[in-house]
């Protein structure tokens, strides 16, 4: 983690001093939504070693209009959106008590250069006080945990419960029998995992406290209303990482596909997660640094993590039966590699293309790729979907790129669920069914 000066931190540097290194003092920090609860959750995190933390509010018509005055169009959508979010709350709360989260990443994606631009549009403008922190992917993520060892476990208990909680919602709300029940639920139990996040010190108590969150949550998505029906057929959503998890830059894709008559999968956020992991590993690997101390500290934490992961996904394992990721990150790499080998192409091309024959075998209907007008992975990968597409029984895929400007979305969307729909008579690959379809079906 580095502040707008750059400097690094040092392993002994407590959060009350990386707040004062970063100028913390008396602002909140803020993050963009990606999604909205995945950083709900994360701010919550936050929030629990001692840094305030908050949400930005949702993006408007005055986010593209801001974000449009300090960009060329040579951006991305995604960059645009993030500059011009976190100037809407400057303009709504000064520049005094402020401060904005933004990762970054190396790699082919223009997502590395975001915090560039933002911290040189903040100094452009006259607000070079205004703190922008960063965590890098360069290293697993794990100099977020130079500031503390208690955040980056939180955090990523924070993502993998973001991940849980979304699988339900998009796999009961298109059922739901009284429309908004189930966002209301959602929103329930985002913040019921909120007070478990900040109620508890001790991490075995937190993650305790996590998994009984989880559980009540469980039951919540359970007792809504719903009417399950096999004749659905099964979306998965894949693509940008940013663009596919903000219903802003996407125009609400996932809920216009479940008006249409659709059910979406949606690729998560654990999944980006685990690639840096495998990525960091294997850069280590190919540098000589197999038994490197950096490289036992990656594995003790991804030890840590896979543990943590497990205890949160174990009151799940009826709920999600036939929605389960797959066992290893990797699994998808060797999926992508007869198209994109991941030894040499790099970041969501990789996992966009390797994700998308994992869902053609759990028995989905179609595929969506979701992605910003003229970004490259988006662009690379839809060269290469029609090859996939022969190879996985031609189940339908379709790029859907967005700039802010779409038009006819509602009737594309339409036309591909159809084409889903004629798939789903013909395919080879069968789904699997939780519990509730077979209960809807009278089995």
């Amino acid at each position: 983690m580095t502040g707008s000066n750059g400097k690094p931190p040092t392993s002994e540097t407590s959060v009350a001093q990386a707040i004062s290194d970063f100028g913390l003092e008396g602002r909140t920090l803020y993050l963009a939504q990606m999604p909205y609860g995945g950083s709900y959750l994360l701010a919550a995190a936050v929030r629990s070693v001692g840094v305030e933390c908050r949400v930005v509010p949702d993006s408007s018509e005055r986010t593209r209009e801001l974000g449009a005055k300090v960009t060329s169009g040579d951006e991305c959508y995604p960059q645009k959106i993030t500059v011009g979010d976190y100037l809407n709350m400057l303009e709504k709360h000064g520049p005094d008590g402020v401060a904005f989260l933004m990762p970054t990443a190396n790699g082919p994606c223009r997502f590395g250069q975001y915090m560039h631009l933002i911290r040189r549009t903040l100094d452009d403008m006259g607000y070079p006080e205004v703190p922008v922190v960063t965590i890098t992917s360069n290293d697993g993520y794990s100099s977020i945990g130079q500031y503390s060892t208690d955040l980056i476990r939180t955090a990523w208990r924070a993502v993998v419960a973001q991940d849980i909680l979304m699988k339900l919602l998009l796999k009961t709300r298109p059922y739901e029998i009284e429309k908004g029940s189930t966002d209301a639920v959602y929103q329930e139990s985002l913040d019921d995992v909120v007070a478990a996040i900040e109620g508890s010190a001790a991490h075995r108590q937190r993650l305790a406290a996590m998994v009984e969150a989880l559980t009540r949550s469980r039951e919540r998505f359970r007792a809504v209303p719903a009417a399950y029906d096999r004749e659905r057929p099964l979306i998965g959503i894949v693509g940008e990482i940013f663009c596919r998890l903000n219903t802003f830059a996407n125009s609400d894709l996932i809920r216009m596909v479940e008006e249409q008559g659709g059910e979406c999968w949606l690729s998560d956020v654990s999944e980006w997660v685990w690639y840096v992991d495998d990525e960091h590993k294997r850069r280590l690997a190919a540098e000589g640094r197999r038994l490197s101390t950096e490289n036992l500290g990656r594995w003790i934490r991804t030890k840590v993590q896979r543990a943590d992961e497990h205890a949160l996904l174990a009151p799940f394992a009826e709920e999600f039966q036939g929605y389960e990721e797959p066992h290893d990150v990797h699994d998808v790499l060797e999926y992508s590699w007869p198209y994109l080998p991941y030894t040499g192409s790099l970041g969501e091309m990789v996992l966009s293309t390797g994700k998308t024959v994992y869902l053609y075998r759990m028995g989905a209907d179609g595929i969506i790729d979701i992605s910003p007008f003229t970004c490259m992975n988006g662009i690379v990968t839809e060269a290469i979907y029609p090859v996939v597409q022969r190879d996985c029984d031609d189940i339908p895929i379709r790029t859907f790129y967005f700039d802010g400007t779409q038009s006819d979305l509602e009737r594309d969307v339409g036309i591909f669920i159809e084409l889903a729909k004629t798939y789903q008579r013909r395919k080879k690959m069968k789904r699997r069914y939780p519990p509730a379809f077979t209960v809807a079906a009278g089995a």
